[in-house]
């Protein structure tokens, strides 16, 4: 609608002109406009307009920017608004007689103040939803501090020493940290949902990427579930044992320990989200204590007990010691201590993975996440370097080793300055203490050690705690997407959190199997490499993003950089084959597997991942560096403008092109709307469905539709409009118009009217005819192309062919819906042993050779012989077929087989010229309109169709030629599998269309081989040249 500016003296409401635009009236539309809302006639809101925005000075449709035209979901007791459609705004209200459509429907279902009390819904409670410090940073933290913390950190202090132990953990949380940058830039790039890891990655670089990753990441944290409870289970079985105290054996103590705590486990997390939030606080809690009970252990004076033991509390002399390496055993150097040491700074993605359950992901994430990192990262550095402070690598942990004054010169070791010798057992390497010898050497420094067993089971219990929560939920989303089959079952949610209850039995099924096992010594590896691939594809998903320039990518989150994210890719993947090769190649190799697979399925997802956007970039750089190069004939290829109309409704046209341009060349199905522009016949020209209908047929063609008046004005916008820079279409190829003698005489006109503009603008054109003909059509299908089957009863935009079998349909909307068959073409069947005949009886450039040739090269066609017709003389019959063989052979096309007709040129049959001059006698001059005072040129004008006796005596010999050509078809190619023929070509002004069109009926009627007449645009499309 029209903005009109208001007057400052005289203003403009739009409520005065109700009366325009009833609602109620019988003249009037079912739709209009009160002054305030854009409505229905019963009520309903189409757009709404805030009396504010009116202080513009407009009385208008329009309406200011609102968060709920670009919201995908609706809040909670609120009526969602929509903006005005582009065709409410510009189309005119009086002209149109039904409520043009919405560009975004609305969620109204009655006007607003029509409310009644059953039609109340009782708003659902609100889920529970956690910030940024409970729902990921105490999250991550917990799923990073593990057992190596409390035991293995010490002993790699004493091999590395404090100074590499730094640089270990530091390289450790760089890689972390870079991972976690670029989790944060992806999670601001947009609203992030449930789905964790899977949905990061998924909706950064594809269902490929992210399905495998998504699988292998699920698994691999329901195993951690195991491998964290075993670890659990293990500590209690050796306080079990010193104590005396057995179940059954070590082994199946540790199952049973095991299962029940699995069991615990499951039982907290099936009772909700926040009952396993506030487990994670208890268990933060108790590492909190345990950490600080380590701390001041440090500080309290060592007692003989401990010093026995190699215990000193904080000494200069110690820390410098401790500060350089002192490597020993197989495992005794630096990446051998970094392949230990990562897997404790894994675990950053905990709180990623239950973004479904957060307030506002997009802040939590990159906080918490990072906030996690920093912290964790000071805690190791503390605690690497308070314990290489206070403790000696060696010690015997004997009363009696005090230093004497004997031999005091002889004594080794740092534990001499402080009374101690502990030289025997340093000599014989039988110290059994010390941060070299000992484990548990944070318990001996605490100053409670059941503390530190409390941390290790608060670490312990909490990672496999935050698995067994994050394996379902990444899992549920997974299964939601059906990117891969049966999983389905159980991507369903319970409760108003949405629990992936099923997901967890199966998690809980998984880490039960493996905690039977007990011995996770090799699955551990392959674990990690899982961890490390999903760090690996979030760093390259941020690359990746980034580096194809899409306006889509725009994190809120700009502390990351492309190139960063690039290194932690890379070093993701060398860690991998550092820690475990096999186990990498492994990994490498499901992922490879899992990708295959959904590469292979093709799912029908569309989430504007990076790949999409990097396709389209190289797409468009390819595109443009093909205009720096000149054509080349030995490049040429026949780049197809096919008139299909709708593609499945003529799938014999559409599976002959594709044949011989399938990862060749160009292939554009063109569609003609006839029509006025409207929402309704724009969405018919430019439907998806085509394409997904192309797509099941495994063709791979472009689809381009265009609405205009008529079909041949349609047509022209096709021919100069299709294509994109080099990439455009060179070959015209539409059906044969069957039922010319039935349609409309101006239909004719038109369709000869488009080979002449196809050949104006330097097109080769081709028509496929087809004794079945080309045409499948649902019943009253009135959007169809016209071109080739209207007839005058049902007019130019109407089209309804012969009905096909009551359990079949074509529309292709319901061709990908419903599960039936797609319609079979004799050009999808193996062609055998046949012949493929050419007519090369003009030279036209090469083409009528070249799309045969094309033909052979696919597998259907390949043990086709070819046959080559040429025009000669009887005299000179083998010298010209000689001069056409060696011809062929320089253009390398492997036709061996060449056969002149030197009876071509002789008259065709009475018969034959009198059937034609049946089919040509409606479109000739009668004697009333010879003698009538109408001049030829208006004539012509107003009937371009019709045939003068003259014309028919101008082109006598290219009519009785065409007859002739028919009659040796019929003699030469009767059991063809397919016939090329070189088209005629009717000289515009000279040849009518009526005249024309006859031409082209006699030269291929009655052929039971399908038949293709050719006709390049003269220029060559061969050469036996090799520049």
């Amino acid at each position: 609608m029209e903005e009109v500016p208001a007057a400052p003296n005289e203003g403009i409401s739009l409520s005065a002109l109700r009366s325009q635009f009833s609602v109620n009236g019988e003249e009037g539309p079912k739709y209009g406009f009160d002054g305030n809302r854009y409505h229905y006639g019963d009520g309903t809101s189409v757009a709404s307009q805030n009396s504010t925005q009116i202080l513009t000075g407009y009385d208008t449709l329009d309406v200011g920017p609102n968060y709920d035209f670009y919201a995908n979901t609706n809040a909670q007791g609120r009526v969602r608004r929509s903006r005005p459609s582009l065709f409410q705004l510009h189309s005119n209200i009086e002209e149109d007689s039904c409520p043009p459509p919405l560009y975004e429907e609305t969620n109204t279902g009655r006007a607003p103040g029509d409310s009644s009390e059953d039609d109340v819904e009782e708003p659902q409670s609100e889920p529970t939803r956690f910030g940024w410090v409970k729902g990921v940073m105490i999250r991550c933290m917990l799923n990073i501090w593990g057992v190596i913390l409390y035991l293995r950190l010490p002993w790699i202090t004493a091999q590395a020493g404090i100074g590499l132990t730094w640089v270990i953990i530091l390289l450790s949380s760089c890689i972390t940290g870079i991972t976690g940058l670029s989790t944060s830039a992806i999670a601001t790039n947009g609203r992030v949902k449930g789905g964790g890891t899977y949905f990061l990655i998924s909706r950064s670089l594809g269902p490929e990427l992210g399905g495998s990753i998504g699988l292998i990441f699920a698994f691999a944290n329901a195993v951690a579930v195991a491998m964290h409870t075993v670890g659990f289970a293990e500590t209690v079985q050796a306080l079990m044992e010193e104590s005396g105290a057995s179940i059954v054996d070590p082994i199946n103590d540790i199952r049973i320990i095991g299962v029940i705590t699995v069991t615990c486990l499951l039982a907290i997390s099936l009772a909700g989200m926040e009952w396993e939030a506030k487990a994670q606080v208890l268990f933060f809690f108790v590492i909190l204590v345990s950490f600080a009970n380590y701390i001041v252990g440090t500080i309290i004076p060592a007692t003989p007990q401990k010093q026995a033991k190699g215990f000193f509390s904080y000494q200069a002399d110690i820390f410098a010691e401790n500060f350089v390496p002192g490597w020993r055993g197989p495992e005794g150097n630096f990446f051998g201590m970094f392949s230990i040491f990562f897997p404790s700074a894994t675990g950053i993605l905990a709180g990623a993975n239950i973004s479904g359950d957060l307030k506002d992901p997009t802040v939590a994430i990159p906080r918490g996440t990072l906030m996690a990192i920093f912290w964790t990262t000071l805690s190791y550095l503390i605690i690497a370097a308070t314990i290489g402070a206070c403790m000696v690598r060696d010690a015997s942990g004997v009363m009696n080793d005090t230093l004497a004054v004997s031999s005091a010169d002889s004594c080794q070791g740092l534990a001499c300055q402080y009374g101690w010798d502990f030289t025997n057992c340093i000599t014989n390497r039988t110290c059994t203490y010390g941060l070299s010898n000992q484990y548990q050497s944070m318990s001996l420094v605490s100053g409670f050690a059941p503390l530190i067993t409390a941390g290790i089971f608060g670490a312990t219990l909490s990672s496999a705690l935050a698995c067994l929560v994050s394996a379902p939920k990444v899992f549920q989303c997974l299964c939601k997407d059906n990117l891969y089959p049966v999983i389905g079952f159980f991507g369903k949610g319970n409760g108003k959190n949405d629990e992936p209850i099923r997901g967890y039995v199966l998690a809980y099924i998984i880490a039960v199997c493996f905690v039977l096992i007990a011995e996770l010594n090799t699955i551990a590896p392959i674990i990690s490499n899982f961890f490390l691939c999903s760090y690996a594809l979030i760093n390259f998903s941020c690359f990746h993003a980034s580096i194809t320039n899409s306006p889509g990518w725009r994190p809120s989150f700009r502390f990351y950089s492309k190139w960063m994210s690039l290194l932690g890719a890379v070093v993701s993947v060398i860690i991998m084959f550092l820690l475990t090769w096999w186990a990498a190649l492994i990994a490498i190799g499901i992922v490879i597997f899992l990708l295959g697979y959904v590469l292979y399925k093709r799912p029908s997802v569309n989430w504007g991942s990076s790949v999409q956007a990097g396709s389209y970039n190289m797409a468009l750089s390819y595109c443009v560096s093909l205009n720096q190069v000149d054509d080349h004939i030995k490049n040429y290829r026949p780049q197809c403008l096919v008139l299909t109309g709708p593609p499945s409704c003529r799938p014999a046209l559409v599976d002959f092109v594709g044949t011989f341009t399938k990862n060749l060349s160009l292939m554009i199905c063109g569609n003609v709307v006839t029509g006025g522009p409207s929402p309704a016949t724009l969405d018919t020209a430019s439907s998806n469905s085509h394409v997904i209908w192309l797509n099941k047929r495994q063709i791979k063609s472009f689809y381009h539709g265009v609405v205009a008046n008529d079909l041949r004005t349609g047509v022209k916008m096709l021919l100069q409009g299709a294509g994109l820079g080099r990439i455009r279409p060179n070959v015209l190829l539409t059906g044969f118009k069957r039922d010319w003698r039935k349609d409309k005489p101006s239909c004719i006109d038109n369709y000869i009217g488009i080979l002449h503009d196809a050949f104006d603008l330097q097109y080769g054109v081709c028509v496929l005819r087809m004794r079945e003909g080309l045409d499948m059509f649902r019943q009253a299908q009135t959007h169809v192309n016209p071109g080739f089957e209207a007839s005058p009863e049902r007019g130019v935009n109407t089209c309804v062919p012969p009905a096909p079998p009551a359990n079949f349909s074509l529309d292709p909307d319901a061709m990908v819906t419903e599960p039936q068959p797609q319609p079979s073409t004799v050009f999808q069947s193996q062609q055998g042993k046949k012949t493929i005949d050419v007519y090369w009886l003009f030279d036209d450039g090469g083409l009528t050779l070249l799309l045969p040739y094309l033909l052979t090269r696919k597998k259907r066609w390949a043990r086709c012989k070819v046959r080559v017709f040429v025009g000669g003389d009887t005299q000179r019959k083998e010298e010209q077929r000689k001069e056409v063989m060696d011809l062929i052979s320089k253009f390398r096309l492997g036709f061996h087989d060449v056969e002149v007709l030197p009876d071509i040129n002789a008259r065709p049959q009475p018969e034959h010229v009198r059937r034609f001059e049946d089919l040509i006698g409606p479109y000739r001059l009668n004697t009333a309109q010879k003698d009538g005072h109408v001049t030829a040129e208006q004539l012509n004008q107003d009937c371009p169709w019709m045939v003068s006796d003259e014309e028919i005596e101008t082109n006598k010999p290219k009519t009785l030629r065409q007859i002739r050509l028919n009659e040796v078809l019929q003699d030469y190619s009767r059991d063809a599998a397919i016939i090329f023929v070189t088209m005629p070509v009717g000289r515009r002004g000279q040849c009518p269309s009526a005249l024309y069109m006859a031409w082209l009926e006699t030269l291929s009627r009655d052929l039971r081989p399908p038949v293709l007449l050719v006709r390049g645009n003269q220029e060559n499309v061969l050469t036996f040249y090799c520049q």
